[in-house]
Formats: structure tokens, C-alpha cells, sequence
């Protein structure tokens, strides 16, 4: 839906408007940050894991933490979502820039009925390592109830992608400096490193390699 708050003055053309890009980069990302009034006259922003649920976003967190009850008071909030994709090289430092696609949504939070607290955690757990949910007891009843999720409608938004390529000036063309993309791919992991309390004889699970498999 578009709006005052969603419409872009700079770099318009940019934009998309697709719904199938945005849930695409939802879906992609891991690592969202989420804005609020701080109660005091201000502003906070935290950074915070976010999973797409069909047309609401879900956020957790304890049901101690303050921003979160902020959250769920129901004031407006801003979610923003960034992925990098790769690093323009131009000629010249002007043009340098970035690949990436990137959504501002705009909404308020209400906090999810404890009948629907499992499914939310499961959702959240496996849009974080696939597979996980099979290869873990249940969470206790003291964990749930110290757990608040939280959902937004995603109706209000902003979706911006860059995807192009050095705009040199035709000087700095003609000239000897390289330019070029420089893809960037996120979500690279390393080797497992087990904990240092881990009985041996424990393997590495599936839902793990299959994380780090190339």
C-alpha cells in the first residue's frame, strides 16, 4: 500500500512495487531492525531476527523486555530490512555505491494469543535453521510463557532494489581506472565449532550441514 510515509523521493526509479520481490527479501533476511517512539520524548531502533509469516511479520523476544512491551502497546513502528548484494566499483569514489535490495514497512505490533505461541516459535526457529524443530525437545511451558512474539500486517511499505552498474562520467570512462560489481553473497558459514561443554560422540545435525554445505 502506498502512502506518504512509503512514497520515494530519491532514487525513484529504484522502486519496485512487486509484492513478490518484497516477500522474496523477507524471506532472505534474517536481521531486521525495528524503530519505535522511546516513551521518553525520543527514539530507538534495535536490531532484531524477523520471519515472514504469510502477510504479517513476527518478531520475538522476552517478556521482560521493555522495548518489546513498547512494542506491543500498540504504537506505530518501523521495520527496516537490507540485504547487500554486491559493491559498485566505479572510477570515481562519486559513483562508488552498493547493490541491494532494501524495505522500509510501516504498521504497529500486536502480541500473538498464547494458542498460538508453538507454531509461531516453530515458524521462527525453522526461517532461522531449517530442519532444527525435528532435531529438538519441545519448548518447556516455562519457556513459552517467557517468551512474547509479536506480528505485524505487512500492508505499508517501501521496497527499494539497486541492482546496476557503474554510471561513470564519459571523462572518468575514457580513463585507466577499473570498474566493475563485486558480488557479495551473505550467509556464508564456516566450519561447525561445537561447544565446549558438547558430550563427544554427538554428530553434527542435518539441519547444521546443510547450512554449511557449499
Amino acid at each position: 500500500m502506498t502512502s506518504e510515509r512509503t512514497r520515494l523521493n530519491r532514487l525513484a526509479e529504484k522502486g519496485v512495487t512487486d509484492r513478490a520481490a518484497l516477500d522474496r527479501l523477507l524471506d532472505a533476511s534474517i536481521l531486521a531492525h525495528v524503530g519505535l517512539a522511546d516513551g521518553n520524548g525520543g527514539a530507538v531502533v534495535i536490531p532484531t531476527a524477523a520471519a515472514r509469516d504469510g502477510d504479517r511479520i513476527l518478531i520475538h523476544g522476552s517478556t521482560g523486555s521493555g522495548w518489546m512491551r513498547r512494542a506491543a502497546d500498540g504504537g506505530q513502528a518501523c521495520v527496516t530490512v537490507t540485504e547487500l548484494d554486491g559493491v559498485v566499483v566505479a572510477r570515481s569514489s562519486f559513483e562508488s555505491s552498493f547493490r541491494y535490495r532494501s524495505a522500509v514497512l510501516f504498521g504497529t505490533f500486536t502480541r500473538l494469543p498464547a494458542a498460538e505461541l508453538s507454531r509461531a516459535l516453530d515458524l521462527l526457529t525453522e526461517r532461522f535453521i531449517p530442519g532444527r524443530v525435528a532435531e529438538l525437545r519441545r519448548p518447556s511451558s516455562r519457556e513459552v510463557a517467557a517468551t512474547m512474539v509479536l506480528a505485524m500486517p505487512i500492508q505499508e511499505w517501501s521496497l527499494k532494489v539497486s541492482a546496476g552498474w557503474p554510471e561513470d562520467e564519459p571523462e572518468d570512462i575514457a580513463g585507466d581506472a577499473w570498474a566493475g560489481v563485486l558480488e557479495y553473497a551473505p550467509r556464508q558459514f564456516g566450519a561447525p565449532q561445537p561447544a565446549p561443554d558438547l558430550h563427544s560422540g554427538i554428530a553434527v545435525p542435518p539441519s547444521v550441514r546443510a547450512l554449511t554445505s557449499p
